[in-house]
């Protein structure tokens, strides 16, 4: 967790941005610690990050463009110097808010960038909550809890604040005894797939949503049938319904102690149905891979499932991935799916029964 030092001087570079940018992950921890950041605060724009593994140079005109005195950078796990650099060009200091263990040490060279990070505290502060969970932290906002839980659940974490949520809207929790019984099983985790689908849309249609929620009071506003939401309950619909249909051919796709499954489309949500895979099927490995040309995305997830990836990624040109202990990203060419399919067999043989 990051310490009291940490959270107030988070406080101090909200409080001096008068025009800030958020840039965040596009997904429901990125888009809901940028809610919570942004409804704390009163002002600033977001914007919701596409580009894979990093934050690439290419987003820093936005900061010009509106014209920012701040960026902050949430939930990303790898700027690119040339971001950095670009950022510090326009004289503008770069807050970067992250909970992903990573090697990302280049950042020292840049006097401008300003880390919070738990997972590179020492000793007892040494942590990895997701950073919708640091945010409610720094906002302290009790009406901004659903959207903490919302960010929270989708990123597997049940946080300390959960009983008081359940207090404060029943009829949106349940029995839940792990973090993907919320997502899975009640509809405050069905408001939070709404979320990480509504993310899958177009750019002009992702600011709708943002301002959107922005004003939103609750979750009994999320998806009721108004105007200011009605393009993202039209996306929503139509994906969960390919969504529902990938996962059910995903099913038929197992190989001895894993499930492998590649699709291709004009919709990448592989990381949305490994995650539900792992949930149905907790001693599994799952790896699902969405097919673009001649690369391929490829979620990962079991037990330890980082290290068996750092170990057969070195068998693969041109491959790179990482991530959490138990959940990872990886890129490798399409071609060599096949490849990998049967690595991954060989190097998890041994680790379930």
């Amino acid at each position: 967790m990051l310490n009291a030092k940490q959270l107030l001087e988070l406080k101090e570079h909200l409080e001096k941005a008068q025009n800030p940018i958020f840039y965040y992950d596009n997904d429901c921890d990125g888009l809901c610690s940028f809610l919570i950041l942004r409804r704390y605060l009163g002002r600033g724009k977001g914007v919701a990050v596409r580009s894979f593994p990093d934050l690439n140079a290419q987003y820093a005109r936005k900061a010009k463009e509106l014209n920012a005195d701040y960026v902050f950078v949430l939930d990303k796990p790898v700027i690119a110097k040339e971001f950095i650099q670009e950022i510090g060009d326009l004289g503008l200091p770069l807050v970067w808010l992250d909970h992903h263990d990573v090697d990302n040490e280049y950042y020292k060279e840049f006097s401008n960038v300003f880390v919070y990070n738990p997972s590179k505290n020492s000793g007892k502060d040494k942590s990895s909550e997701p950073v919708t969970y640091l945010a409610i932290k720094v906002s302290g906002r009790k009406e901004d809890l659903w959207l903490g839980i919302i960010g929270c659940v989708a990123d597997h974490y049940l946080p300390d604040f959960a009983e008081q949520f359940a207090e404060r809207y029943g009829e949106y929790w349940g029995k839940v005894s792990e973090p993907f019984d919320a997502y899975y099983k009640t509809e405050i985790g069905r408001i939070a797939q709404a979320f990480n689908f509504g993310l899958k849309d177009s750019t002009t249609n992702i600011v709708h949503l943002q301002n959107f929620l922005i004003s939103c009071k609750g979750p009994e506003e999320v998806l009721m049938e108004v105007s200011g939401n009605h393009s993202f309950r039209k996306r929503y619909r139509e994906i969960k319904r390919k969504y529902d249909d990938l996962l059910e051919r995903a099913k038929s796709s197992q190989y001895e102690k894993i499930i492998f499954f590649d699709y291709t489309g004009d919709l990448s949500i592989s990381s949305d149905i490994a995650n539900e895979l792992s949930y149905i099927y907790p001693k599994k490995y799952i790896s699902v891979a969405f097919r673009k040309g001649g690369v391929s995305n490829v979620s990962l997830r079991g037990k330890g499932i980082r290290k068996i990836l750092e170990k057969m990624i070195k068998k693969f040109e041109n491959a790179s991935g990482g991530g959490h202990e138990d959940a990872v990203g990886a890129r490798i060419q399409t071609n060599d799916l096949e490849k990998f399919k049967n690595a991954l067999i060989e190097e998890t043989k041994d680790e379930r029964s």
